[in-house]
C-alpha cells in the first residue's frame, strides 16, 4: 500500500536568522524587498519634512535666495506644496472632542487621510509611515539576534482600545489634544525634523520597553494611535495573501519577523476560514512574512483573490 507523500519539514531553530533561507534560496535583496521599500518610504517622508527648514538655513547662509517648503507641518497635519491638505483623522477627533471647530483645510485633509487607510488598510500607517517602527523593529532584531526572554507580561489587547477612548475622554474633560502631550510618533517626527530634545529618553524607553519587557508590546498592545488605524483596517482592499501555503514546510520564519505574527494562521492553516487571504484588522501590511519565506507562500494581493496556487 502506498503511503501519502510528506513535506520536509525544516527544523525550527530557536534563535536562528530568520531570514538566512530565504537569502540562501532568493538572494539577499529579495529578502529584504519589502523591508527596502518602506524604509525608503519612511526616510522619503522624513526628507519631505526636511527640505523646508534645510532650505531655510541655506537661506540665512546666504546659499540660497528663497527658501522652499515643499511640506509644511508635521505628521499630525500638513500641507503639501500649498494646496493638499492632510490631517490625521485621531487628532481630528480629540480636536472635536476638545470643543475646537476644525478648519476646513484640517476636515479636508482628515477626509483625504481617512479615506486612504480605508482603501488600503489601516496599519499601513504603522509599518509605512509611522517613524516609531524603525525603532520597534530595532528592538524586535535584537531581541532576536540575543535570544532575549522578555521579562514582563504582554499587556491584553484591549489596552489600547481603553487608551484610544481615554485619550478621547482626556481631551473632552481638559479642552486639549490630549495625546499629542505624550504621543512618541510625533514628538520623535519633530525632533527628526527639527531637532533632538528630551524626546530622546521616550524613544529610548519604547525600545527598551519592546526590547527586555513586551515583544511589540509598544505598537500592537499600547500605542492608542495603532488602535485608531487598526480600526480602519476592517474592509480594506490591500491585503497578504497565503496563496502558496500548500508549500509551507513549517519553519515558523514567518512568525518570527511578523509584528502581528496572530493574524497569519487563519490565512496559512485554514483556521476559521478556507481562503488563504489574511482579513484581520491587525495585520500591519509590512511584507516582512513575503521577504523571509524561500518557499514563497506570501504574496502581496487583494481581500477579494480567495484562491491559492495550484
Amino acid at each position: 500500500m502506498n503511503t501519502p507523500a510528506t513535506k520536509p519539514k525544516r527544523p525550527n531553530v530557536a534563535g536562528r536568522n530568520p531570514t538566512a533561507a530565504a537569502i540562501a534560496g532568493k538572494g539577499w535583496l529579495r529578502a529584504h524587498r519589502w523591508l527596502l521599500l518602506r524604509r525608503a518610504v519612511q526616510i522619503g517622508l522624513l526628507v519631505l519634512f526636511l527640505v523646508g527648514p534645510a532650505s531655510l538655513w541655506l537661506l540665512q547662509q546666504g546659499v540660497m535666495h528663497q527658501a522652499w517648503w515643499p511640506v509644511t507641518g508635521n505628521l499630525s497635519s500638513s500641507l503639501t506644496l500649498d494646496w493638499l491638505p492632510l490631517t490625521d483623522p485621531y487628532q481630528l477627533l480629540q480636536s472635536l472632542a476638545a470643543g475646537h471647530v476644525p478648519l476646513r483645510t484640517g476636515v479636508l485633509g482628515a477626509a483625504i487621510v481617512l479615506g486612504f487607510y480605508l482603501l488600503f488598510g489601516g496599519r499601513l500607517y504603522c509599518s509605512w509611515v509611522c517613524p516609531m517602527n524603525p525603532v520597534t523593529d530595532a528592538a524586535a532584531w535584537l531581541r532576536r539576534k540575543l535570544k532575549i526572554r522578555p521579562a514582563g507580561r504582554t499587556p491584553p489587547k484591549a489596552l489600547r482600545l481603553w487608551l484610544l477612548a481615554g485619550t478621547l475622554a482626556a481631551s473632552a474633560a481638559t479642552g486639549t489634544i490630549a495625546w499629542e502631550w505624550v504621543n512618541p510618533v510625533t514628538m520623535l517626527h519633530r525632533a527628526l525634523v527639527f531637532g533632538f530634545g528630551a524626546v530622546w529618553a521616550l524613544v529610548l524607553g519604547v525600545f527598551l520597553y519592546d526590547l527586555l519587557v513586551a515583544p511589540r508590546g509598544w505598537c500592537g498592545h499600547v500605542c492608542p494611535v495603532g488602535a485608531f488605524y487598526g480600526l480602519l483596517g476592517k474592509a480594506a482592499l490591500l491585503r497578504v495573501n497565503a496563496a502558496g501555503r500548500d508549500a509551507c514546510d513549517d519553519c515558523m520564519d514567518c512568525y518570527s519577523v511578523c509584528p502581528e505574527p496572530q493574524v497569519l494562521r487563519p490565512a496559512l492553516k485554514a483556521a476559521g476560514q478556507s481562503h488563504p487571504v489574511i482579513l484581520d484588522a491587525d495585520c500591519t501590511t509590512c511584507g516582512r512574512c513575503v521577504d523571509v519565506c524561500p518557499q514563497q507562500v506570501f504574496r502581496m494581493s487583494h481581500r477579494f483573490r480567495h484562491r491559492s496556487k495550484s
